[in-house]
């Protein structure tokens, strides 16, 4: 099996070993966390659209937040689900490139996405008075659009690139990744090392953006009140949003690359679901507490669906 390419069409997850007396615990912890993910994500996407008076660049790009938070966890938890409740936790080849697919566009697209809304802060408060010419609705569909495109045209070119002869069928970890299929490889690809620099060295531009506004950002907020009131109402909670998002993403990049075989296999599990579990429940929550247009559309639409049982009951 190991040295026909051809035979290997199954890879084998072992992140869950071990775990067979907490299955059904996990599977119903799991299983609530899944369903607050699309609570808290559906409820600011359908407000977003349902009003018109958010339809401006910065709902815009956190309905896109959410969407994409959505996307991401669905190429884990159905499947995480699934493993739970079975005795052999296996997945094929196409799948498990598909899921690899998944999290890694995912994940791009959240690092485009919240480099969007720091380019629409900075505009906001740095030039005030260019922001609508500036941020007109092509525009805004333009940037949403290769938000989107880049990091799919990207990690699509990785996945090709992971698709080499393979001498191993084994990954240690509880979902598939573009490193550790690679990994299984026979032999080094070059093109598949510079896929992946290419892709770092991409990854490493948006933060670098997104540093570099937030720095001009300062710099005009400490001349004057009415913009330092804006960055706190609207730049806090994106840096809030950047800052679990970078940390859970580096806690499993540094797991995934650095990974101690120390740590006890539950540990190694909550390192690599961190950045499928706090992003997208913490993303709309913050935004949904701390941006007043958002939280008052909720609160009206949570009192009058109390209103209607009230009044049908």
């Amino acid at each position: 099996m190991m040295d026909n390419v051809s035979v290997i069409t199954m890879f084998t997850l072992s992140g869950l070993n071990g775990t067979a007396n907490y299955r059904v615990p996990l599977f119903a912890l799991t299983l609530l966390c899944y369903c607050v993910i699309w609570l808290v994500n559906v409820t600011v996407i359908v407000t977003i659209i349902v009003d018109k008076s958010l339809h401006e660049p910065m709902y815009i790009f956190l309905c896109n937040l959410c969407i994409n938070g959505l996307y991401g966890t669905s190429g884990f938890y159905p499947k995480f689900l699934i493993d739970l409740l079975s005795p052999t936790h296996v997945i094929s080849y196409a799948g498990c490139l598909l899921q690899a697919f998944v999290l890694h566009s995912s994940a791009g697209a959240d690092i485009s996405v919240l480099a969007l809304m720091a380019y629409d802060r900075y505009v906001a408060i740095c030039q005030p008075l260019l922001y609508h010419s500036v941020m007109t609705k092509q525009r805004i569909c333009v940037f949403v659009f290769f938000a989107w495109l880049v990091p799919f045209f990207l990690l699509l070119i990785s996945t090709v690139a992971s698709t080499a002869k393979l001498c191993g069928s084994h990954i240690p970890k509880i979902y598939c990744v573009n490193g550790l299929i690679s990994n299984l490889a026979c032999s080094v690809s070059i093109l598949s090392i510079i896929i992946a620099y290419f892709n770092y060295t991409s990854y490493f531009g948006h933060a670098v953006f997104v540093v570099w506004t937030y720095i001009y950002m300062i710099k005009t907020c400490l001349r004057s009140k009415e913009n330092r009131s804006k960055f706190m109402k609207t730049c806090l909670p994106h840096l809030l949003s950047l800052t679990v998002f970078v940390v859970s993403l580096l806690f499993d990049l540094f797991y995934t690359r650095l990974g101690s075989k120390d740590l006890s296999q539950s540990v190694q599990n909550f390192m690599a679901l961190e950045f499928l579990l706090f992003p997208p429940i913490v993303n709309p929550l913050i935004y949904g507490f701390q941006l007043t247009q958002i939280r008052k559309r909720i609160q009206h639409f949570v009192s009058g669906t109390r209103r209607v049982f009230r009044l049908t009951s």
